[in-house]
C-alpha cells in the first residue's frame, strides 16, 4: 500500500515538475494576466487567451472607459501608457506628472492613486511622457509597483495600497541622480530623466535614461540597476565608455569626454532564464550633426546584452556607426524562439527606425543571417565625419521603404508624377543613410536631404509583437519622410556646453496638390516568418483616412486601394488574432487580422479619439479584455478603453448588454473610501470608486 502511495506521489510530483518547466519555457503573458509592459519580459506582446474567436468576435464591445479628467484641471489629451494586470487589478501611469493608478480590471473603478512630488526636478525634466509601470512579487505576499519619474527618482509602491515601500531606498524612493557617474561640467538637473517602464528580472530593477539631445555636450546615458527589495545600487553600465574602457577609442579627439546622451529611452527587454537584459541605445548628442564627436561612437545605436546580476557586457552589435540621422533604436527588442534550418534557436529581434530587422542568437549575439557592411554615401559638410560603411542585414528584407528615387514618387497621373519630380528641386535624394546636406539660400539653394524612413521611423517606440507558437514577428511602420540638414551656427561659443558648430535645419517635405510625395501605403503592418527570414505579408495600416481621400478626390484620383494611415500601428497577438490599432496618427478603429495572411477579419470604431499606446490583454473572472490608451474627446483628457465579449441585448431589451461594466462615475480617482493614508510628500489616495465610466455606445463590430 505504501509503495502504491509512493508511486502515486512521485507521479504527481513528476507531472507538476513537467508542468512547471513547460510554463517556464513558454513565452508570452501567462495565467491570463499581463504582468510586464510587453506582456512578458521578452516583450512578445502575446497572450494565449483564446476566448475571443471568429465565432464571437462580432460581440467584442467597449466594456468601460477610464477617464483622466478627474486627476487634475487640465489633463493631457493623450497618453502612451500600457496597463499591466495582476490579480484582478490593472496598474498604469497617467499624465506628465506621472500619476500611478490602480483600478479594478473588471469595472475600471479606481482603487488608489499615487502622485509623485518632485518640484523643480519635475519642472525641468526632459521627455515627461511615460509608458507605464512595472510589477514585482516575492511570491510570498510582498507585491510592488516600481517606476521611474521624470526627475529621475526610482519609486517602489505597495501594490495593494499605493503607499511607498519604507524599506526601499529612503521611504520608498531612490534619487538616481546621485548614482550616476557624472562627468558633465554643468547642472545635470533637466538633462536626464525617464520615459519608459523599468525592467524587473531576477530581482533586479534596470532603468533606462532619457534625454534631450540638440546640444554638443550632455549628461551621459548610463544604465542603472538596483536590488528590487532594498533599492540598493547593484551596477552601472557606461553607454559611452570612460577613458581606459573598451570602446573609448571609437570617440576620436577625446570626444567621449564631453559627449552625452546614448541612453535607453525606449522600452527594453530581458530573458529571465538566461539572466540577460537587452539594451537598445539611442544616438549621441546633437542628432543630425556629429562633427564634434568623430568616430563610430560606441555604444550608441547598439543592441547590448548585459548580465543582469553583474552589469557585465556579454555581447553587442552596433546598428549605426556615427549616427547623423537620429536613427536611434527605441523599439523594444523582441525575444522568441524559432526553428531555423531544422534547429530550435533563441532569437532576439531588434526593429529599427531605418526599417531593418536585425536578428541575433540572443545567447551568443551572432547574427542568424549574415549582416554585411556596405558602403554608404559620405558627408560633404565641412567639419562633419561619416562612417564609410553601415550594417545591412541580408535577411529578413526591410519592412518599409528605404531611400528615395524618382520611381518612388506618386504616379497616379503623368501630371502628378511630373509635379512630384519638380518638387524635388533643391533637395538631395538617395539610398538609406544618405547624409544631411548643408542648407543654403539664394540661387541653387539646397533645402535639405529627404530622408526615408524619416527620423520618426520606420518603427519607433511602438516596436512590434511576436507569436511564439508560430515564430512570426509583426511590426507597424510609418512611411513618413523627413527633410534634414544643417547650417552654421552664427552664435557658436566653444565655451558654452549647449552650443554646437552646426544648427539643425529640418524642413517639411514638399507635397503635390495636397498629396504626399511618395506612393502609398503611408503606414503598413508587416508579418515576418522568422523561421525563414521572409516576409509573409504586408498590409496597409487601415483604410484611406478621410483627409487623404479628400485630397485624392480633389486631384481626380480614384480606385487606388487603401493607403493606410500614416502612423505606426500598435499591435497585440492572441491565440486567434493579430489585433491592431492605427496609432496616434491614424483613425480611431480597432482591427483584427488573420495572423498568417494579414487578411482583415473585423473592425470597430472607438468611443473617442485614436489609440495612443500599445494595447494589453487579460482574462478576468472568465472574461477576456483588451485595453488601450486613447486620445480623449475635444477638450477632454486621455482615456483607457477596455473591450470585452458582450452579446448585444435583444431588441427592446433596454440597450446594448455588456457595454457599461464600469460604475465609477461616483467620484474622482483617489476619492478617500477606506484607502491608504497619503504618505508624506507622495500622495497615495485610496478609493473604491473613481475613474471608471460606463462605456459609451460604440458601433457594433463590422465583419469583413
Amino acid at each position: 500500500m505504501r509503495r502504491r502511495w509512493l508511486q502515486l506521489i512521485l507521479g504527481v510530483l513528476a507531472i507538476t515538475l513537467l508542468t512547471i518547466l513547460t510554463i517556464v519555457g513558454q513565452q508570452g503573458a501567462k495565467g491570463g494576466e499581463w504582468r510586464a509592459y510587453g506582456g512578458d519580459e521578452g516583450s512578445t506582446r502575446y497572450t494565449p487567451l483564446e476566448q475571443i474567436t471568429r465565432e464571437n468576435i462580432n460581440d467584442l464591445r467597449v466594456a468601460w472607459v477610464w477617464k483622466s479628467d478627474s486627476l487634475l484641471p487640465n489633463p493631457q489629451a493623450s497618453s502612451e501608457t500600457t496597463p499591466i494586470m495582476v490579480n484582478g487589478v490593472i496598474y498604469f501611469s497617467m499624465d506628465q506628472k506621472r500619476f500611478v493608478v490602480a483600478a479594478d480590471a473588471a469595472t475600471g473603478e479606481t482603487i488608489w492613486v499615487y502622485r509623485p512630488n518632485e518640484g523643480a526636478r519635475f519642472d525641468g525634466a526632459p521627455r515627461k511622457i511615460h509608458r507605464g509601470v512595472s510589477y514585482w512579487t516575492d511570491g510570498r505576499g510582498d507585491e510592488r509597483i516600481v517606476f521611474a519619474t521624470p526627475g529621475f527618482h526610482l519609486i517602489a509602491l505597495n501594490a495593494k495600497t499605493g503607499v511607498p515601500v519604507p524599506t526601499f531606498g529612503t521611504n520608498g524612493i531612490v534619487d538616481m541622480m546621485k548614482d550616476l557617474d557624472i562627468d558633465f561640467k554643468g547642472d545635470p538637473n533637466g538633462r536626464i530623466g525617464n520615459s519608459s517602464p523599468v525592467v524587473i528580472s531576477n530581482d533586479v530593477v534596470v532603468v533606462g535614461p532619457a534625454h534631450l539631445r540638440p546640444t554638443r555636450a550632455n549628461v551621459k546615458g548610463d544604465v542603472l540597476a538596483y536590488d528590487v527589495r532594498t533599492g540598493k545600487k547593484k551596477w552601472i553600465f557606461h553607454t559611452i565608455p570612460r577613458k581606459g574602457e573598451k570602446g573609448y577609442e571609437t570617440w576620436l579627439n577625446g570626444s567621449a569626454e564631453y559627449t552625452g546622451s546614448v541612453g535607453v529611452w525606449g522600452p527594453f527587454s530581458a530573458d529571465p532564464e538566461l539572466g540577460i537584459v537587452y539594451l537598445n541605445t539611442e544616438a549621441p548628442t546633437n542628432d543630425l550633426w556629429g562633427g564634434a564627436r568623430p568616430g563610430d561612437n560606441l555604444y550608441s545605436d547598439c543592441l547590448i546584452a548585459v548580465d543582469i546580476k553583474t552589469g557585465k557586457m556579454l555581447w553587442y552589435f552596433q546598428m549605426i556607426h556615427h549616427d547623423i540621422w537620429d536613427y536611434d533604436a527605441p523599439p523594444h527588442p523582441i525575444l522568441l524562439d524559432a526553428t531555423i534550418d531544422g534547429q530550435r534557436r533563441k532569437l532576439v529581434v531588434q526593429l529599427t527606425k531605418q526599417a531593418f530587422a536585425y536578428v541575433f542568437d540572443r545567447v551568443t549575439g551572432k547574427p542568424i543571417w549574415p549582416i554585411e557592411e556596405r558602403p554608404v554615401p559620405q558627408t560633404d559638410i565641412p567639419g562633419e565625419w561619416s562612417a564609410k560603411t553601415q550594417p545591412h542585414p541580408t535577411k529578413p528584407p526591410a519592412f518599409d521603404r528605404q531611400g528615395i528615387t524618382v520611381d518612388d514618387l506618386i504616379d497616379f497621373t503623368p501630371a502628378l508624377r511630373a509635379a512630384a519630380t519638380q518638387a524635388l528641386e533643391g533637395w538631395r535624394i538617395g539610398p538609406v543613410f544618405t547624409p544631411p546636406v548643408l542648407v543654403t539660400t539664394g540661387p541653387n539653394a539646397m533645402r535639405g536631404t529627404i530622408q526615408v524612413p524619416g527620423y520618426g521611423g520606420g518603427a519607433n517606440w511602438q516596436s512590434g509583437a511576436a507569436d511564439p507558437e508560430t515564430g512570426f514577428v509583426y511590426v507597424g511602420s510609418n512611411t513618413n519622410p523627413s527633410g534634414i540638414g544643417n547650417r552654421p551656427n552664427a552664435n557658436y561659443n566653444a565655451a558654452d556646453l549647449d552650443s554646437a558648430e552646426m544648427s539643425q535645419a529640418t524642413a517639411g517635405v514638399p507635397t503635390v496638390n495636397g498629396l504626399r510625395l511618395l506612393k502609398p501605403p503611408y503606414g503598413r503592418i508587416t508579418g515576418y516568418d522568422m523561421n525563414k527570414g521572409d516576409i509573409a505579408f504586408t498590409i496597409p495600416n487601415g483604410d484611406t483616412p478621410p483627409n487623404i481621400k479628400a485630397a485624392l478626390d480633389a486631384a481626380g484620383v480614384k480606385d487606388i486601394g487603401p493607403t493606410g494611415s500614416p502612423s505606426q500601428a500598435h499591435l497585440l497577438v492572441t491565440k486567434n488574432f493579430l489585433f491592431a490599432t492605427e496609432g496616434s496618427g491614424g483613425q480611431a478603429i480597432l482591427h483584427a487580422y488573420d495572423k498568417k495572411t494579414g487578411a482583415p477579419i473585423w473592425q470597430a470604431n472607438m468611443p473617442a479619439g485614436p489609440a495612443t499606446a500599445i494595447p494589453s490583454a487579460y482574462v478576468h473572472q472568465g472574461k477576456p479584455y483588451i485595453i488601450h490608451a486613447a486620445r480623449g474627446p475635444q477638450g477632454g483628457g486621455a482615456q483607457l478603453v477596455a473591450w470585452t465579449i458582450a452579446p448585444a441585448a435583444p431588441a427592446g431589451g433596454g440597450g446594448r448588454g455588456g457595454r457599461g461594466a464600469g460604475r465609477g462615475a461616483a467620484g474622482a480617482p483617489g476619492t478617500p473610501a477606506g484607502g491608504a493614508a497619503a504618505p508624506a510628500g507622495g500622495g497615495a489616495r485610496g478609493g473604491a470608486r473613481g475613474g471608471g465610466q460606463r462605456g459609451p455606445a460604440a458601433p457594433d463590430g463590422e465583419p469583413q
